[in-house]
Formats: C-alpha cells, structure tokens, sequence
C-alpha cells in the first residue's frame, strides 16, 4: 500500500494506464531569417487558441452543470496572450537567433524559475499551466500529435507524473475509475477537475510512477489517499462495498442541494462559502451555498508576478458578485505575511511573522495599494451584494482609519458619478485575542463580525499552528477557544450586528450543536463542504444543541470535551 493525498472523493477500482510525461524533445537550431521564425510561431500560436477553445468546449460538455471549471483552461489563452511572454519570445528569436521551439522553451523556464520562488498552491497552478502551455505549443511547433486518450477500457485507472488540464480535457473520463499523480494537491487543477468530473483521485504520491506498471489492478481511495497495488480479495471486495456505501452517501448529500439550511425544528441559518478566485464562487453556487462568507483576495495578487491593477480587480470581483446574483459577497481585504508571502511585495523575513507585519499592518502603511483594491471592490459593489471584511483587527484605530479611506474614496465616486452601494457593510475578522476581548466595544464600529478560527486559536493557545511540537495545544474545543467563541457571538448579538463564521470550524459536525446553541447565524465552509455541512445542521434542534453546549461548557479539558462530542455526534447521526 502507497498513500499520497486523497483530493476527490470516492473509490476507484481499476486497470493501471501509465501516461507518459507531456515533455517534448526539442531540437535547438539556429535560424537565419527571424521574420520568418516569428510568423511560424505566430501561426502556431493562432491554433493554439483555436485547439484550447475547443478543448474547453469538450471539457464543458463533460462537466455539465460545472462547466465553468473548464475555464482553467481559458488561463492558458491568457498566458499565450501576455504582452510580456511574447516580448520575450521574440526578443530571444531576434537576437540570439534561436527557433520558436527554443525560444518558447526558454521563455516560459523564465517564467516558472520567477513563480517557483512563491510558496503558494495557486502559483503552483500557474507553473503547471505554463509547463502544459509550453509543451503544447513546442509539440504543435514541431508538428508532433497529441498523446490521444479519447478512447479508454473501461475502469482505467490513470497514472502519471503531473495531470495537465489539456490531457484531462482530451481524456474519455466516463471509463476513468481513478487518478492518481506523482505532483499535485488540493487546490491543483487536476484535483479541481478530478473533483467536477466526480472521479476520485490521489495526488502527491511520490512513488506513483515507480510503484505502479501499466495494468496493475489498483484501488485507490479518494478521501484516505491510500492506493493499494495488485491487493487481495479481501481487501478487493472491502473497496467494492466502500465504493457502494460512497455513492449511497453522495446520493444522500445532493438531496441536500437547493434546499434551505434548517435545523430540525425549522430554525434557518446561513450557509456560506469560503473562496480562493472569482471561478470558486461558480463551485459554491453550484452546491446552492447562500453566499460568499470569505472571499480571499491574496490568491488574486499571489496568481501573478505583479500587483493586479484596479480594472483587474474590478473584474475579478465583479464576476464573482453576478454569479451570485445578489446573495452576499463578502470580500476581505488583502491578507499577506503569515505563512503568505507574496515575492514581488518586498516583505522582508521576520521572526515571528505571524505577529509581524501582515495583513490590515501591512495595508495600512501601503495606502496606494490599499485605496485601489477599496476602490476596486467598491465599483463592483454596484453589481450586487458586496461587503468588505478586514483581517487581523487588533485595535480600533485600524478600524476607524479604514472607514476614513473608504468615506474619502466613496466621496470621489460621488463627485465623478461611478456607481457603487452608498450603504455598503463593513466587517472585522474576529481573529486576535485583543479583538475577541474587545469585541463589544468593535461591535458598535463595524456591521458584522466573522470568526477565523484558525488563527483565533493559535493565538488563543499562544500555539504555532504549523509547528508539530504543541500540535496538542492547537484545538478549537480547547475551552479557552470555545468561550472566546461565545463570548465574541454574545457580543455581536448584544449590537444587533451580524455573526459569522469562516474558519474551518465552521464545518466540523462535532462543533455544529455548539455553534447553534451560541446563536451562531451564518456558517461559511469550503464549497465541497457545503452539502454535509447542511445536512449536520438539519440533524439538531435548537433545544438539543443547547443541551450540549450546557454540558460542554462545564467541562475543563479539551479531551472531556470532544469524548463527549463524538458520543452525541454519534447518537444524532452526525457525519464525524
């Protein structure tokens, strides 16, 4: 057995296809006439597009009623569009008189050596685009075909190195039983489109290509990531009836789809998404979430080498704003430093970063680029339900000076006659202990509060989240993390303003019967957990929950705690 990580759920039973690496080979020769050399590549990139265009068609086809996950593929028509990567091409056939092949090739290594220095999974999405992208072009260049996958045998389990989007675009995915691939993880593209198509896959699985041989019989496990290789019939016939127990629980989840978020006894709650870019709000719409409880906006500066400028914000928000069609939007502004950092942005290296200079610190000392991402999300406020969300709120002087910018921005939209919502809500990320303990004075400041409960932890328990050595600390059912938690709610509905939730314990079921009982009104989760997330709060009545969180609040210890959470969890038919 071999394990990598488990990206779209579900059991693949199936035959192994081993699908060779997409590198072409080239041949570097030297060219006398660049002219020439430029037009061939400009032909070639001309059917580029075209043979995208066509795949993202196909890909729609397949993917039904989330087509627009297809438009990963599009980034590949905005990259061989870029102003830039094509100055560079043609500057390197003109004057070290290369091929369009080598020139290409050269080009985008340029490119992915500035990407490979951010650490970020959306950035990884874009060398794996730029890597698809330059083979693609290099083997059109060459006149070499397209390795051809249309035709499958049915319950052909996939393998390969790297899953680029154009091969998932060309495969015959109703025989797919299975993907699994040496590099990849939970944001990747070919875990983004394993998870649209429904077909389970197991990413970062580093002997994947060694351990595994073309027509290995192979179960893999998309929710454990454990790939099992020529197994016996015990463990054979054990898959079979996981995969038949999935389907029934996937059967049960869409059942859930469209449907409002209720308790048992009929009190309505909010459900809400957490989203990285504009194309993840069409995820959440599609799962029926009733807004957009965190909208990230760093991934909109990490997916690049440079600062966004105020049109592509604009636009970036704007659509995800009209995919949700009036639900709430809520955007928070730029949060980088931490364990996020943005190269091109100059943050030097800090001791302790995550109690450094991040997020609002930083965007208030950087006031250009803090006003044009204001004004970005103001222009499209006028599209529909926009509020903004400021992260790591620590004193409310930051609060205050915001509100300022945003009053001085809105009074030149005003002036200039640019449209946006003149009654736009503001919001802080609950998220420090010095918010928490603050919160119902901040509560009169501010429209709505959001829990992050993530770092609302570690800096409750003063334990680094990343660091294996107090992983014992790090707990949200810690009682020091739940109290806080109630007392931030209490806070918020003593004001009369909004509470929500968008850290990942929005979603736990052993936390739910806790959050209902603390009159917690929106809960936002990742768009895949919006369906069990609904369907754990529908297990629950007001009273119930209550019920709970009176015991649990007498209790002192985080293992008493959580002991008791999975006997009750267990009694109510939760998904723990």
């Amino acid at each position: 057995m071999i394990s990598g990580i488990g990206t779209s759920g579900g059991i693949g039973i199936g035959n192994a296809l081993i699908i060779p690496d997409k590198n072409a080979n080239i041949n570097i020769t030297s060219i006398d006439n660049p002219k020439e050399e430029k037009d061939r590549y400009d032909k070639v990139k001309a059917h580029f597009i075209i043979e995208t265009e066509k795949l993202i068609l196909k890909l729609k086809n397949k993917l039904k009623d989330n087509d627009k996950v297809a438009l990963v593929l599009k980034n590949q028509i905005y990259l061989v569009n870029d102003e830039e990567l094509n100055k560079s091409i043609y500057d390197i056939i003109e004057n070290e008189h290369l091929c369009a092949e080598a020139a290409v090739l050269k080009a985008c290594d340029m490119y992915i050596n500035i990407l490979n220095s951010i650490d970020s999974d959306v950035i990884n999405q874009r060398i794996v685009d730029i890597k698809d992208l330059s083979s693609r072009i290099i083997n059109m260049l060459q006149g070499q075909e397209e390795l051809n996958l249309s035709e499958l045998p049915n319950d052909t389990v996939i393998v390969a190195n790297e899953l680029h989007p154009s091969i998932t675009a060309a495969m015959d995915t109703e025989h797919v039983a299975g993907i699994v691939a040496r590099r990849g993880g939970e944001n990747s593209h070919a875990a983004i489109l394993s998870r649209a198509l429904e077909i389970p896959a197991v990413l970062s699985v580093k002997n994947a290509m060694t351990d595994i041989k073309n027509n290995d019989l192979v179960i893999i496990d998309g929710s454990s990531g454990k790939i099992y290789i020529n197994p016996d019939k015990n463990i054979i016939e054990e898959y079979r009836e996981k995969r038949e127990e999935y389907k029934l629980k996937l059967k049960e989840l869409k059942e859930f789809n469209g449907k409002p978020t209720v308790t048992r006894d009929n009190k309505i709650l909010k459900l809400f998404a957490n989203i990285g870019t504009d194309y993840d709000a069409h995820k959440a719409v599609g799962k029926s979430a009733e807004g957009i409880g965190l909208f990230r906006t760093e991934f909109l500066f990490m997916n690049r080498i440079s600062i966004p400028d105020e049109d592509e914000q604009t636009e970036a928000y704007k659509r995800a704003v009209i995919m949700c069609d009036g639900k709430p939007v809520t955007i928070r502004t730029l949060d980088i430093g931490g364990d996020k950092d943005i190269a091109y942005m100059g943050l030097e290296h800090e001791e302790n970063p995550y109690l450094g200079y991040r997020a609002i610190r930083y965007c208030l000392d950087h006031k250009d680029l803090f006003e044009t991402q204001l004004r970005s999300i103001l222009k499209a406020s006028a599209y529909g339900n926009v509020r903004i969300m400021l992260p790591m709120i620590t004193c409310i002087e930051e609060i205050r000076e915001v509100k300022n910018i945003i009053a001085y921005i809105k009074n030149e939209f005003d002036k200039n006659g640019i449209e946006y919502d003149k009654n736009i809500k503001i919001g802080i990320m609950i998220e420090t202990p010095a918010a928490a303990v603050m919160a119902d004075v901040f509560a009169k400041e501010v429209d709505f509060f959001s829990i992050g409960t993530n770092d609302l932890t570690q800096y409750t328990m003063a334990a680094d989240r990343g660091n294996e050595n107090v992983a014992y600390l790090y707990s949200v059912f810690n009682p020091a993390v739940l109290r806080t938690i109630e007392n931030v709610i209490n806070a918020a509905k003593n004001n009369n303003i909004g509470i929500c939730m968008c850290g990942e314990s929005a979603g736990n079921p052993l936390m739910i019967p806790l959050l209902i009982a603390f009159g917690l009104e929106e809960f936002s989760v990742s768009p895949s957990m919006i369906l069990e997330t609904r369907k754990n709060i529908s297990k629950w009545t007001y009273e119930e929950a209550c019920n709970v969180k009176n015991a649990v609040m007498n209790m002192v210890t985080k293992s008493e705690i959580t002991a008791y959470l999975k006997e009750c969890g267990g009694r109510y038919g939760t998904d723990i």
